[in-house]
This record gives structure tokens, C-alpha cells and sequence, in this order.
């Protein structure tokens, strides 16, 4: 049975549609269907659905033309929170293992009563009393808990990224428009060290490598799959179309508009 909820709860601060994401999220889609791409993986919510999105991660939802018929829950898990709980609940955890971006829960009753739970709390604007937002946090936590309850290495983990590969990390996370000391930090390194190892890596400094490698995708996209301009640009780290098509004509000679009226050479696989 559907749980009805009013459109767009939102517990936390505004998620917008491209980010780092800094704290653990709760998910929940009471209606429609939403895409999001996190820690380099494509990911789709359906109606009824609900995960946690861990937090140091790149993130970003997908537009679609269905956006304004999403209505969605969302809980911000952040650390000082995380820390009392663990306190209040003495909860023993080892850090998890896990590379995962995002976990899916279980299929329960629990979520969705939770759900359907919050509604006398709302206001006509969607927004809860804040006398209540601690204790229906709290509560969702412990359901969580309860489902999952390997997740406690995952919440409860309050350590910044190791070192990892750079090479491997920059070639899944390119697309993202985040300044280079976010990406330093994010692969375990000091500004100085990531720029170093960048230029021994890639043999480039990391804002040409960026540009070169959106603009190839961007002309791969266009040319093959026949994207227009207007569909790929945000996706590919750039904010606005007019930067985009600068740098586009500025590398390949021509506008972006020129090449997507071309047929693809051959039929996309």
C-alpha cells in the first residue's frame, strides 16, 4: 500500500542537484522515480524505495521531466548527531570495508510506517517542529539499525578518506565540477601532494586533464549518441552552456550545435 506523504519532505539542509555530499543521507521516494549518480555508479529509486547515501562522496541526482512529481523524504544523518547516538546507545563499531556509495534497504514493514508516522508532524509548508526532529531521527537510526546492522561501521566511522588511486578515482569522477582541493581531499592527499602525483600519473596539471577529458566525452556523446548540447553540458562539470560552448569550439573548431546536427558515423551499439 502506497504511503501518502505531502510533496518533497525534506529533513536537513537543500539537497541540490550536484554536490559533495558531506554527511550520510536517508532516502526515501514516496512517489515517482529518481536517478542519481554516486561514488562513480548509476543508481535509480522507484516508488516505495529507500537507501542511505554515504557521506565523502560525489554525488549528483539526475534531471528529469518527471522532477516536479518526485516527492521524497530526507534525513541528514550529520556527525555530532552520529556521536551522541553512539554515546546515548553505546554502540561498539568497526570501520566498514565497503566501497559502496550506496545501500539499499531491505524491503519491511518498519520504513514505511516510520514513514507514514512523520506526517502529523509536518507543517502546511512540509517542514517539522524541530521539538520532534531529534527524536524521529533517532528512531529512524535504530530501524535502520535494526535491518542493517553492519551499517553501524559505516555511520559510526568519523576518520577523513585514506590515499587511494588517483588514477582510478579521477577517471570515474571527472564529470564533477568540484574545486581540486575537494578532489585531494577526497583521494587522501594534501593539495601539494595531489598535484604532484597528478603530473606523474597523468603527466598534465589536473585543470587541463579535467577540460580535455569532458570536452572528448562531450564529442564522443554528440558525435555517437547523438546528445544535444543542452542534455549533456551539466552532466559533464560545466555550469553554464556558453562556457561549454567556448571551450568546445575553442578545442575542436566548431560549435557544439554543429556537431550535433551531424548523423552519427555508425549505429550505436
Amino acid at each position: 500500500m502506497k504511503t501518502p506523504v505531502a510533496k518533497t519532505r525534506l529533513i536537513g539542509p537543500e539537497i541540490t542537484r550536484e554536490e559533495f555530499v558531506a554527511e550520510h543521507l536517508f532516502f526515501y521516494l514516496a512517489k515517482g522515480t529518481l536517478g542519481g549518480y554516486f561514488g562513480g555508479k548509476d543508481y535509480t529509486l522507484a516508488a516505495g524505495e529507500y537507501g542511505i547515501v554515504r557521506k565523502n562522496r560525489l554525488g549528483r541526482e539526475n534531471d528529469s521531466k518527471e522532477k516536479d512529481k518526485v516527492e521524497k523524504v530526507i534525513f541528514v544523518f550529520d556527525e555530532p548527531f552520529l556521536k551522541k547516538f553512539q554515546e546515548k546507545h553505546k554502540i561498539i563499531a568497526t570501520r566498514s570495508n565497503s566501497p559502496e556509495p550506496f545501500f539499499r534497504l531491505p524491503n519491511n514493514e518498519l520504513i514505511p510506517n516510520f514513514i507514514h508516522s512523520l506526517l502529523p508532524y509536518y507543517d502546511a509548508e512540509g517542514k517539522m517542529n524541530n521539538a520532534f526532529f531529534d527524536v524521529k531521527r533517532e528512531e529512524l537510526l535504530l530501524i535502520v539499525l535494526q535491518l542493517q546492522p553492519e551499517l553501524s561501521g559505516v555511520f559510526f566511522d568519523y576518520g577523513i578518506p585514506a590515499k587511494i588511486d588517483l588514477e582510478e578515482f579521477m577517471n570515474r569522477n571527472y564529470k564533477f565540477s568540484v574545486n581540486m582541493k575537494r578532489f585531494a581531499w577526497l583521494t587522501g592527499r594534501s593539495i601539494s601532494a595531489f598535484k604532484r602525483d597528478f603530473k606523474q600519473i597523468f603527466n598534465d596539471t589536473p585543470s587541463h586533464w579535467l577540460m580535455q577529458k569532458r570536452l572528448q566525452e562531450a564529442h564522443f556523446l554528440m558525435e555517437r549518441k547523438a546528445k544535444k548540447p543542452s542534455e549533456i553540458y551539466f552532466d559533464l562539470g560545466f555550469k553554464d552552456l556558453s562556457h561549454f560552448s567556448f571551450a568546445f569550439k575553442k578545442q575542436f573548431g566548431l560549435a557544439p550545435s554543429e556537431l550535433a546536427h551531424r548523423r552519427p558515423l555508425y549505429p550505436t551499439p
